[in-house]
């Protein structure tokens, strides 16, 4: 039976010892509750670390096997591991980056091997238990390598990663030395999920900047397969916080909190201890809207819950100590005889507390710097049953996507938070309602369960999608039928373009000249009796002539605007005519003086600019301007504008690969027909050959061909094999 195995840093489990004995309780964690109707069913399996040091054998022995009671199977770290793959790579490398925050990030070669390892240590756990057929979920930053680990050991199988914080911009990714490996990491999911299309498109821009991938849309070609990147906004269990507010001990709570709080309008703020938080500059806000608006003093209470967190870490000690600093002065300066203006917490509170502070305080003050979602503020709107209070909320949370009906502040901006502070105090309560009435129907429709059916759901489509590219890929039975169908037939025609098909690209064009082995391979080929061969290329006529006139093969140039046989001498195309070029010649120079790198091409019949040199990112903006133009000036000219591979070539429009391959066939009666190109002019050919021949495009793009090679590589492999009838010729 197949099997979902999730996969996060932490198993959803608190374990404490007493006297050598070990007791399990289940945590509330939002990921846990979401995810407990996938892994406690049947045979599924959640992996993590159980959240503490257990070293000796027999102890670990006995927690594998009450974990495993629970569907739990442990992945146990050592101290040191703990200290630099957790809190060392993790959170004093990736943690600041990916918040904005790189002034605090540490760049250690210890931290990193032992994120290293330690990813490794997750991927031997999962090979144990994985098989055929199952679906491995991954979670968050901890974990960052292991979807490409895994995909190395078991290329089959489906694999999705969810990341929980956001995805910063390209230019702070490149600031970590090791931040190909972690993109080569993530892409080996078949899907790659984010709370914001910030963060998916932020994922996007690195992969295609700092690796050799080809991105269009939403989804990433790398290593021969399709990587879908998409928006999942994570959601909460919104009936659970609706209904907490009915737990007697609860409203029990509640009733504390308005005798305590009977004159004053409370504010609240609950947050980890963390930079990323903005919780001074919540601090700074309030102060001046004590300054500015001294009618407050006495009346409004901003009742604040920092959580303990890392506080041994220079940085987070000295934000504590910040934070108790600032809340005393505040305190000192405006407290009165029955009034403290902050009451501040440094400590966590059981559920129902939070639930009693939710469902009391009439504003939920929710300012981090950068956040991937932060579900507080889901949560709060959750507890706000008769649809009243007000959700002050920065942008900067993934959560304000979808909030909209929040009043939604910059952190950075002090007196923006103390005027949305003013407006949330003197909101009138049916203006209230409205929003929140608004903001309740999002966060129950989109609730965590929505989030998770959402996920899988669209990890089985991205399977589906890969395995229907998969069918037509050339594989060893296609090549075979292939080889059968060649050596049945007494007349064989093959069309083979040139650049990208039998040769890789070269940064410099003339740096593309046939090679040895392909000399010999077309020579072979050539000599078979029945076999006619020809090149179809876009290269100009002259180099052509050059590279293969020599040998026996027919030779079509620019698209087929010259054409020759092997014995005949070059012809080319009547009633061609290039005096547009003068026209578009300077839209292309005016291109090329914009674009360090690009250069222009000039055939018989047809200009081509070349960006492959350009910086990745201006060559395709640059591009995208110049087809623009060109359309524009060719729509009457009988001109094509083609894209290319790193190319845009304009050309008469009746030069055609397809024409050409076409008078070929029309000369001849071919018994098997072979097409082989790799880029957009090639379909014409596709598409015009008739639908029994043998098309192939190289390269997994879509396309007309009915099979698909994925380099130049494999297309000598299969070629060779075509020289002989026992087809093993390597």
């Amino acid at each position: 039976m197949r099997k979902t195995i999730i996969v996060s840093n932490r198993l959803p489990v608190k374990i404490s010892e007493a006297n050598g004995d070990y007791t399990l309780t289940p945590s509330e964690g939002g990921l846990a509750t979401g995810l407990g109707s996938i892994y406690r069913e049947g045979n599924n399996i959640w992996v993590g670390w159980p959240g503490q040091e257990i070293t000796d054998q027999k102890e670990q022995e006995k927690v594998t096997k009450q974990l495993r009671k629970m569907n739990l199977v442990p992945v146990y770290l050592t101290q040191d591991e703990i200290n630099n793959f957790y809190e060392g790579f993790s959170n004093e490398t990736l943690w600041p980056v990916f918040h904005y925050m790189s002034v605090y990030a540490h760049y250690e070669q210890y931290y990193w091997d032992a994120y290293f390892q330690v990813n490794k240590k997750f991927r031997d756990i999962i090979l144990k238990i994985a098989e055929p057929g199952d679906i491995i979920w991954i979670h968050d930053y901890q974990l960052l390598l292991l979807p490409g680990m895994i995909r190395a050991e078991l290329p089959e199988i489906s694999i999705g990663f969810f990341q929980h914080i956001p995805f910063p911009s390209f230019e702070l990714f490149r600031l970590i030395p090791w931040r190909a490996e972690i993109l080569e990491g993530m892409l080996g999911a078949d899907l790659m999920g984010f709370h914001t299309f910030d963060d998916t498109r932020h994922f996007l821009d690195a992969a295609s900047r700092i690796l050799p991938v080809n991105t269009s849309a939403n989804i990433v070609s790398y290593n021969d397969r399709a990587i879908v990147v998409e928006t999942f906004p994570m959601g909460i269990d919104f009936n659970k916080y609706a209904a907490l507010g009915n737990y007697p001990e609860v409203q029990e709570q509640i009733r504390d909190l308005e005798q305590n709080f009977d004159k004053n309008q409370l504010i609240l703020s609950i947050d980890r201890l963390d930079y990323s938080k903005g919780i001074l500059q919540r601090l700074q806000a309030f102060e001046l809207l004590l300054q500015l608006h001294p009618e407050y003093i006495g009346n409004a209470v901003l009742y604040m819950i920092v959580v303990p967190s890392r506080d041994t870490v220079p940085q987070y000690k000295e934000l504590r100590d910040e934070i108790d600093k600032y809340v005393g002065n505040i305190n000192a300066r405006f407290r009165t005889l029955t009034w403290h203006p902050v009451q501040y917490f440094y400590r966590a509170f059981p559920l129902e507390t939070l639930s009693a502070l939710y469902n009391f305080a009439g504003i939920c003050l929710v300012t981090p710097m950068r956040d991937g979602m932060n579900l507080v503020s889901k949560e709060y709107v959750a507890s706000r049953n008769n649809n009243d209070g007000v959700l002050i909320l920065s942008e900067m949370a993934g959560a304000s996507k979808e909030l909209i009906d929040a009043i939604i502040v910059n952190p950075n901006n002090i007196g923006a938070i103390t005027r949305a502070i003013v407006d949330a105090l003197d909101m009138p309560l049916a203006e209230q309602q409205r929003r929140m009435k608004q903001m309740r129907t999002v966060v129950a429709k989109f609730n965590v369960h929505h989030w998770v059916k959402l996920f899988m759901a669209r990890l089985q489509e991205v399977n589906e999608m890969q395995q229907n590219m998969l069918a037509r890929r050339v594989n060893q039975e296609t090549a075979v039928a292939i080889r059968q169908q060649y050596f049945q037939a007494k007349k064989r025609i093959i069309f083979l373009d040139y650049d990208g098909t039998l040769v890789g690209f070269q940064p410099n064009i003339d740096m593309a000249s046939p090679d040895q082995d392909l000399y010999q391979l077309l020579k072979e080929l050539a000599g078979i009796p029945g076999n006619d061969l020809v090149m179809i290329s876009g290269r100009n006529h002259e180099t052509l002539g050059e590279w293969f006139g020599h040998l026996k093969l027919d030779l079509i140039a620019e698209h087929g605007a010259w054409q020759k046989t092997r014995t005949g001498e070059w012809y080319q195309l009547p009633g061609l005519t290039d005096d547009w070029k003068k026209d578009l010649l300077p839209i292309m120079e005016l291109a090329t003086d914009r674009t360090p790198g690009s250069f222009i091409e000039e055939k018989s019949y047809s200009l081509v600019w070349h960006y492959r040199k350009v910086e990745s990112g201006l060559g395709e903006l640059r591009a995208n301007e110049l087809m623009n133009t060109l359309r524009y000036y060719t729509a009457e000219k009988g001109l094509q504008v083609l894209p290319g591979d790193k190319v845009i070539e304009v050309k008469n429009i009746e030069i055609n690969k397809g024409k050409a391959a076409l008078s070929w066939l029309n000369h001849k009666k071919y018994d098997f027909i072979m097409a082989m190109g790799d880029d957009i002019t090639d379909e014409d050919i596709f598409k015009a050959v008739p639908a029994t021949a043998i098309t192939v495009k190289v390269g997994s793009q879509v396309s007309a061909a009915r099979y698909y090679l994925r380099s130049y590589h494999e297309v000598r492999h299969l070629l060779r094999t075509l020289r002989n009838r026992e087809g093993q010729g390597q």
